[in-house]
């Protein structure tokens, strides 16, 4: 093997991980290149310690026990970043970081702290873009409160039993997660009262523009209006982002942006084999071949390209199924439902589709071919090596590609092995 981009020999663990990482790259006040529109932020400038702790972030014991079990030890650099403002001082933050980057235990860990168990109402509205998102974030949510004070939290998306959701909701409820369109319906229906809340949460902020979801969003901002605080968390903020920030948040909002230095899972190994196109299913077929009872995912970029991968593959006789954009959502859940429980081996996925999926034990990725947006690679990545174990990012490009390969290197600060 050998390595593509020497001059990324230099790398080092402290270049990729936490500890005694450099300072997260943080915009400066009203600056925002290649756009007109401008903000008003205040803007956090102090050097972050090395080697923090989430006992010296103001997080309690009985929290930190939850987080340490699924294998979060030392804090990200967005939780470094967000926790302590979000702790001590609670207003409106708009945070930019990547997916992957460990922002829900950035805004997850605060909010369960300024919950007032003692009260029934809803008092914090998280907002996610996808039901598999939405999901996952309840999921943590729930772990991280294994050893503390029990905080109430439901997750309510579309697709899902709508008699049933409310029948949930008439317990004490202290948290929602929520897809958009859904909780429009049950505030419209009265199944629930969002006048208690305080903090509204809205993940992948972008994502949801994107979506469509622009109404939507104004609509539950609306429906907020007694909230103390706002928190956006967004990987990019075009002009739409900014008209919702204005609309909805404070001009003396706290900015945070962590750049991409700081995003890669320092227990992933980056590896690259070239390829003519023709080639790459046999390659993939040898790989998975060597994997034994090892489990993993194959992101492909169109759905034509993830059906026909799918496909040659199980005539190879491998355990394998797919996720894209064309399946009914109950094809979706069955899909997941087998991956997770393990009778499926081998999942072949598009971007969009992937996009929340929390499954857990996966030693490896492979890019069958590279993303169209750089921000899926940490995406597509982050997949693997969770919890602490160790994971494999393997991409695949035709030879005319690696100069493509040396742009994502530099971007992200990465040394990519070559494969024999």
């Amino acid at each position: 093997m050998h390595s593509i981009h020497t001059q990324l020999s230099r790398l080092s663990s402290a270049s990729l991980g936490i500890p005694n990482f450099q300072t997260p790259q943080i915009h400066q006040r009203g600056h925002y290149p290649h756009n007109n529109l401008t903000l008003s932020t205040r803007v956090s400038t102090r050097r972050v310690p090395a080697l923090k702790t989430f006992t010296e972030l103001g997080i309690p014991e009985n929290l930190i026990q939850g987080i340490e079990e699924l294998g979060i030890k030392r804090p990200t650099a967005i939780q470094l970043q967000a926790i302590p403002f979000l702790i001590n001082d609670g207003g409106d933050l708009i945070a930019q970081a990547q997916t992957g980057t460990g922002k829900t235990a950035a805004f997850g860990l605060p909010l369960l702290m300024k919950m007032d168990t003692k009260t029934p109402q809803i008092q914090g509205v998280i907002v996610a873009p996808t039901r598999e998102l939405a999901k996952q974030i309840g999921k943590q949510l729930f772990r991280f409160t294994k050893y503390s004070e029990k905080v109430f939290v439901e997750v309510l998306c579309g697709g899902d039993n709508f008699a049933r959701q409310v029948e949930k909701l008439r317990r004490p409820t202290h948290i929602v997660v929520v897809t958009p369109g859904r909780l429009i319906d049950l505030v419209h229906k009265k199944a629930m009262t969002l006048e208690h809340v305080k903090h509204l949460i809205l993940d992948e902020a972008d994502e949801m523009l994107s979506m469509g979801f622009k109404d939507e969003l104004g609509k539950i901002i609306g429906f907020t209006k007694n909230r103390t605080s706002t928190w956006l968390f967004s990987a990019t903020i075009p002009d739409a982002i900014k008209r919702l920030i204005k609309d909805c948040m404070s001009e003396s909002a706290h900015m945070l942006k962590i750049d991409r230095a700081h995003v890669v899972n320092p227990d992933i190994t980056h590896q690259f084999k070239a390829c003519l196109k023709s080639e790459k299913t046999e390659f993939i077929a040898s790989f998975l071949r060597r994997q034994n009872d090892q489990r993993g995912m194959i992101f492909c970029r169109t759905k034509a390209c993830a059906n026909t991968l799918t496909k040659e593959l199980a005539d190879k006789g491998f355990s394998v199924d797919v996720l894209q954009g064309d399946l009914m959502q109950k094809e979706r859940d069955k899909v997941m439902r087998a991956f997770k429980k393990q009778r499926v081996q081998f999942l072949v996925a598009t971007d969009v589709a992937a996009r929340g999926i929390d499954v857990e034990g996966l030693s490896f990725v492979i890019h069958h071919q590279l993303p169209e947006q750089v921000e899926y690679f940490t995406h597509r990545s982050g997949r693997t090596a969770r919890a602490g174990k160790k994971g494999i990012s393997l991409v695949l490009i035709e030879p005319r590609e690696r100069n493509k390969l040396s742009h994502l290197a530099k971007q992200f600060d990465l040394q990519f092995r070559e494969l024999a």
